[in-house]
């Protein structure tokens, strides 16, 4: 049985029964296909930059999407756009460094996110302002309830904060639609969209709103990510994660009025505010590096795992970590920010096999 452990950004989770490397859609489907009429448990894997499998391994088939490519369509450029439309096994960053390189604007905020191509409208990706429902036209999937190709418009796919019916439609990994096609509506030129995170308009130089040159706003990305360990490099052990392990928590205004004056807070859609989870984790005590040292209170998973160096919001893989060490570090921190705050954290990766409860 093949480890998943060697598919993942984290380096974690057991041995597949089974895994399928599909390199077509013909493939894709017939595979999704065979695994139903088995009654066979399915995991869809991209990238495994956004899951996090158990120790146990997964007692089914994996299916490993490895169709790429992608197509782009300028029929439309008269009015001031083109279509680019990627396979879901495309890597995703070089889509976006392709579409900056060539002055198609749109994508360059979202530099440097690992995985691929058809795992971003799952969760609506999002990163420095930007997020994917900003620029997807369309998503062809398999439906896997009437085993026939549906074509879902942006309207159809209900984004929210990372968040869309994708993911409300997918129960353990395993999705009613599997995304076969992404097809972008992106502008035309080498201006960003504008610039809508405060972060990234201090790096740039501009005020927030503003627009800069893309290819300026990729190298800012790709350099705040690397600070803070968010961009894969084989040398550097904070980036063996997924990623943010929490998302920011979405609460009620009583419940933002009851966090410290400082606390940071951005009003969303109706009477909802978005908090910050890194800001939450580090006041209820838990710094960057958490983990490692005895100082730290508990050396959780002796060292194995900690919270990133660089960043509070990701779990990491020092070197021969199991899931479960991952998973205690995230409890912890979980249980912390609760017991303090009274706000509970959710997982921004799919959990497979195992929970944070």
């Amino acid at each position: 049985m093949t480890s998943l452990a060697d598919f993942t950004t984290s380096a974690v989770g057991g041995p597949a029964r089974t895994l399928v490397e599909a390199h077509t859609e013909a493939e894709l489907i017939e595979a999704i296909r065979s695994a139903d009429a088995a009654g066979e448990p399915l995991l869809l894997l991209g990238g495994g930059s956004n899951l996090l499998v158990a120790d146990s391994g997964f007692a089914g088939t994996v299916i490993r999407i490895a169709t790429t490519g992608f197509t782009v369509n300028d029929d439309d450029a008269t009015c001031g756009g083109v279509m680019v439309t990627a396979q879901a096994g495309q890597p995703w960053d070089e889509l976006v460094e392709y579409t900056v390189r060539h002055a198609y604007s749109g994508l360059e905020a979202l530099s440097g996110i690992p995985g691929s191509t058809g795992a971003v409208p799952v969760q609506n990706v999002g990163a420095y302002g930007a997020e994917v429902s900003q620029t997807i036209a369309m998503v062809r999937t398999y439906d896997r309830q009437t085993q026939s190709i549906r074509s879902l418009a942006n309207a159809d796919l209900k984004f929210g904060y990372r968040d869309s019916l994708l993911k409300r439609t997918t129960d353990a990994g395993s999705p009613r639609f599997v995304v076969l096609t992404v097809q972008f509506q992106l502008g035309l030129g080498r201006m960003s969209a504008p610039v809508r995170y405060a972060e990234l308009a201090r790096e740039l130089g501009v005020a927030v709103g503003e627009r800069a040159y893309a290819t300026d706003v990729r190298r800012a990305v790709l350099k705040l990510r690397a600070a803070k360990g968010m961009v894969l490099d084989s040398a550097d052990r904070d980036t063996y994660s997924t990623g943010s392990f929490f998302t920011n928590p979405v609460v009620d205004a009583a419940d933002a009025a009851s966090l410290p004056e400082g606390a940071p807070r951005y009003p969303m859609p109706g009477s909802a505010v978005k908090l910050s989870a890194a800001w939450l984790i580090e006041q209820a005590g838990f710094g960057k590096g958490f983990g490692l040292a005895a100082d730290a209170g508990f050396q959780a998973a002796g060292g194995r795992a900690s919270l990133s160096t660089k960043h509070t919001l990701a779990v990491t893989n020092r070197g021969g970590a199991s899931a479960e060490d991952l998973l205690s570090i995230a409890r912890l921190v979980a249980d912390g920010v609760e017991e303090r705050f009274g706000i509970r954290l959710h997982p921004e990766p799919l959990l497979i096999g195992c929970s944070l409860n």
